[in-house]
């Protein structure tokens, strides 16, 4: 079965996860398909706290690939965020447009 779940990484007391698509009989750092996005639940200043790349997400659920609890919950926060930012950057474009 595939999963879409975190793989840690960074160094102690330093956590760094990246979302990865895996064979769920895989290991939790070992081989993965793909990678989808990251977590980094220390991100302070300009650091960029999660990335996930929504179409290959809906993609491989899609296909069948079950996503852990906590990635879903990330999933879900980045949705908010890209809805969020939507209607922002959509505003931006006429009075852009006009400016010319």
């Amino acid at each position: 079965m595939v999963v879409i779940r975190l793989a840690r990484g960074g160094s102690k007391k330093r956590p760094f996860y990246n979302i990865v698509v895996a064979e769920s009989r895989e290991r939790r750092d070992g081989r993965f398909i793909e990678r989808v996005g990251f977590y980094n639940p220390v991100a302070s200043g300009a650091e960029q706290p999660l990335r996930v790349a929504l179409e290959r997400v809906s993609y491989w659920a899609g296909v069948g690939a079950q996503l852990s609890p906590t990635v879903a919950r990330l999933v879900d926060q980045a949705k908010k965020a890209t809805a969020g930012q939507a209607p922002a950057a959509a505003a931006a474009e006429p009075a852009a447009a006009a400016a010319e």
